[in-house]
């Protein structure tokens, strides 16, 4: 079966359509910057090993839009994929946050879809274009099953005294304020791809998700203990433009003393803040030429980056009672040698230790990077969150 899958942003529209079950990767694609003057559609084919791209700069005034030109390009007679809509039996969409009550793969109904725009304060700049997608995606592709896979489900496992926040118990109780984590479907993907690699089902494994969004999971035995990211994606890591961690009273101190209201804070730490508010680049690699450059603030910035992970696999060792092994994924953790030499350094006490030639090295797929001496086994895998949704619409379908 084709399964067309939807990661539908504020302003883009990434997609793949995977054939299942072998898991075979008919084309993919994103729509970038829609309802902007400068929008334009990546369209990516895969015949025979080979991979064609279709570049197309034009408007594109909402999703519908969008998702309509994507459809132009699926059904082309020279380059499409298939010959109708019908062609393609589900269609996959990622949801950010599904609450406690959306708490697995499922068919969307109009209950699900009420659940998801309840939910709409707790991803406030995810669950609405989501929404969004799907409303689009029923028409379009309106003899598919639509299927939502939530970021969240992953984190179900949790235990409560892991998940809850010392505040008083109505807190939670009624307004559902606890940990909830996002990224899901890479941690879950990239540690099944560990677990496998390792030959071990009864495994401790931290993943470390890295991207523009930061986030890390302590996993035991497949399942996630605890995560870092909370009620929404500003807590833990340092990322590209979120502060992470940061003492509550510093809100306190922002309002109360500085002037600022809420809507100031919250741009103030999800949008300026992270590398972004440190060295005035938030994408690694500018930082990165940066700190070349001699620029002590973007040196500075690598070195908080990196000891904020270096806390959080600690304190995880500690969770898991024991380490197999730490993965790295996302853009950052895939590609960034210096992030994960920086985040490993230092760790001999807990038997991590990095091997910095492997580290250099650019492999594909799931390989180490890990001193032969080292206990504990670092790993880079590639993640794949399309392929992820592809297989849980398809196990839910079969």
């Amino acid at each position: 079966m084709n399964i067309f899958v939807i990661n539908s942003g504020s302003s883009s529209i990434k997609y793949q359509m995977i054939n299942m079950p072998a898991r075979t990767i008919i084309c993919s694609g994103i729509v970038e910057s829609i309802g902007l003057t400068n929008s334009k559609i990546i369209h990516k084919t895969y015949v025979n090993g080979k991979e064609n791209v279709i570049t197309e700069s034009l408007e594109i005034f909402d999703h519908a839009d969008g998702l309509k030109e994507v459809t132009r390009l699926l059904t082309d007679k020279t380059v499409g994929v298939i010959n109708d809509p019908s062609d393609i039996t589900a269609v996959g969409h990622r949801v950010v946050h599904g609450g406690e009550n959306l708490s697995a793969t499922t068919l969307i109904s109009p209950e699900v879809k009420e659940e998801i725009k309840r939910i709409f304060p707790l991803a406030p700049l995810h669950n609405p274009a989501h929404y969004i997608g799907i409303e689009v995606a029923e028409k379009i592709f309106s003899s598919a099953k639509q299927i939502a896979v939530f970021d969240t489900a992953f984190y179900n496992s949790i235990p409560e005294h892991a998940y809850r926040y010392a505040i008083p118990s109505e807190f939670y109780h009624t307004h559902k304020i606890r940990v909830y984590g996002f990224h899901g479907t890479s941690h879950k993907y990239v540690s099944e791809q560990a677990i496998r690699y390792l030959g071990k089902p009864a495994s401790k494994i931290i993943t470390i998700h890295l991207g523009n969004g930061c986030s890390m999971s302590a996993i035991h035995d497949g399942n996630c203990i605890d995560t870092s990211m909370g009620l929404g994606p500003l807590d833990g890591l340092i990322m590209g433009t979120r502060s992470g961690n940061i003492d509550a009273s510093v809100v306190f101190h922002l309002v109360t003393q500085l002037g600022y209201d809420i809507e100031q804070v919250s741009t103030l730490l999800n949008k300026k803040s992270g590398m972004l508010g440190l060295t005035g680049f938030s994408d690694m690699r500018d930082v990165k030429k940066e700190m070349e450059k001699g620029n002590g603030e973007a040196k500075l910035a690598y070195e908080m980056y990196a000891y904020r992970i270096r806390k959080y696999i600690g304190s995880y060792t500690a969770a898991l009672n024991g380490l197999d092994a730490i993965v790295f994924t996302g853009g950052v953790g895939e590609n960034d040698a210096l992030t994960r030499k920086l985040a490993t350094s230092n760790l001999e006490y807990l038997g991590i230790i990095p091997d910095e030639e492997k580290n250099s090295l650019r492999i594909d797929g799931v390989h180490e990077i890990n001193d032969v001496n080292s206990k504990v086994k670092i790993l880079i895998v590639p993640t794949n969150e399309e392929l992820e949704i592809a297989n849980q619409c398809y196990q839910l379908l079969t």
